[in-house]
């Protein structure tokens, strides 16, 4: 078949060409040989005009999410555990993705591992779509000769991890819209609604009830300065965001979130479940105590379980348990989680035990969040209520004394 290739020569100079070839892992062994660079092949002779356009989609969309990352890892362990070669794998893989940008780096991976490379040192090429744990894991395996085995751990462990976060995201977004669309709500009529029962009542010269006025004086105040409010809120929002990318405001986040009564211990049982899964998971496939800890500590999110990881990463080293070093921190683990990795360490089945934390845990948060929307939701439907009646109160009470005052 006749294939479009670009490449590049030892001095940079780039060379591009159609060439006749059973398929494109053979031209690009063809043209390594010819000491070149090959960083594109296309099976379709207008390849240039088509890879050009898919470049510049890439540059607009250069994200792979979660879920297709665990599709990937999960196909191609299932793949090679049946028997199919790496390379071919991943010619499979290349061929049913449907994300441009996953399609090109696969691509990648296969030049990378023809050319010599093993999978592991591939996946590094990439450190922003595959993260160490994948990598370091990969690396295991391929040194034990389990990689079919560890890719499946690997996908479990992303699968269970994505589980979590969504279901936590999940159970806040319903609360954050309903608070929202009050907001929304009530500014619309305190700008256009309560503005027309207002000069009702100016007409009528009529002394009316605090809460009347108040919500009258609300109103007045919206009206002369809604273009202020709205700037005000796009700038609040626009610096909340900001914040929330500086390290100090990640920081203060983190912080508050801890301290709350309720969402403070689920943030506890979240970040435990995920660092045990992580240890547990690393540590069965054969990564050093020391290595896990640092990989771990570069995986987790919350500031305060970072700063606990990085003090393991120097103690461990030093001869200190991993139980020692949670159980100095009983503000952030809980009891369970320190005595599960004690008990662990003293049997020598510290992945086993951690792995049994991170399952429990896991639950604990599932069911939380499953009642988190049966809990808000009445709290929201009060507060809804009086909002609703302290409105009708205030300007429809008025409004009908008024009209059974001019029946009689």
């Amino acid at each position: 078949m006749k294939l479009y290739y670009r490449a590049k020569k030892p001095n940079g100079e780039e060379v591009t060409g159609i060439r006749d070839s059973a398929d494109r892992f053979a031209l690009a062994r063809e043209l390594r040989d010819q000491n070149l660079t090959v960083f594109f092949v296309s099976e379709d002779i207008r390849g240039a005009s088509q890879q050009g356009r898919l470049s510049f989609i890439n540059s607009l969309t250069k994200h792979i999410s979660l879920k297709e990352k665990i599709i990937f890892i999960k196909n191609l362990g299932a793949m090679i555990g049946a028997g199919l070669s790496l390379i071919r794998t991943l010619s499979v893989l290349e061929r049913q993705s449907g994300s441009g940008y996953l399609k090109k780096i696969i691509a990648d991976l296969a030049d990378k591992i023809n050319s010599g490379q093993n999978l592991s040192s591939a996946l590094a090429s990439y450190p922003k779509v595959f993260s160490e744990i994948l990598v370091s894991m990969t690396a295991v395996g391929e040194e034990t000769g389990k990689l079919p085995e560890t890719l499946k751990t690997v996908s479990e462990q992303l699968a269970k991890n994505y589980d979590l976060r969504r279901k936590v995201s999940g159970a806040l977004i319903y609360p954050a819209i309903v608070i929202f669309a009050i907001i929304v709500i009530g500014i619309l009529m305190m700008v256009y609604l309560v503005p027309s029962l207002t000069a009702t009542f100016k007409d009528m010269k009529v002394a009316l009830p605090f809460s009347t006025q108040a919500m009258i004086w609300l109103s007045d105040f919206f009206v002369n300065n809604l273009y202020y409010i709205l700037g005000m809120m796009a700038v609040s929002f626009i610096a909340f965001g900001v914040c929330l990318r500086s390290a100090t405001g990640r920081i203060i986040l983190d912080r508050f979130i801890l301290s709350l009564p309720f969402f403070g211990k689920i943030t506890r049982w979240f970040n435990s479940a995920i660092i045990m899964r992580n240890v547990s998971s690393l540590v069965s496939s054969g990564v050093s105590m020391v290595k896990t800890i640092e990989i771990t500590e570069r995986v987790t999110q919350n500031h305060y379980y970072k700063k606990v990881m990085k003090e393991a990463f120097v103690k461990v080293q030093k001869g200190t348990s991993l139980s020692s070093i949670f159980n100095d921190n009983q503000n952030l683990f809980p009891v369970f989680v320190i005595e599960l990795t004690a008990v662990g360490e003293e049997t020598g089945k510290l992945p086993e035990m951690l792995l049994q934390g991170a399952f429990f845990y896991e639950e604990e948060v599932e069911q939380v969040t499953k009642n988190i929307s049966s809990v808000i939701e009445p709290i929201l439907m009060i507060v809804i209520g009086v909002a609703v009646g302290f409105f009708a109160v205030s300007m429809l009470g008025p409004m009908y004394s008024l009209s059974s005052a001019i029946s009689k």
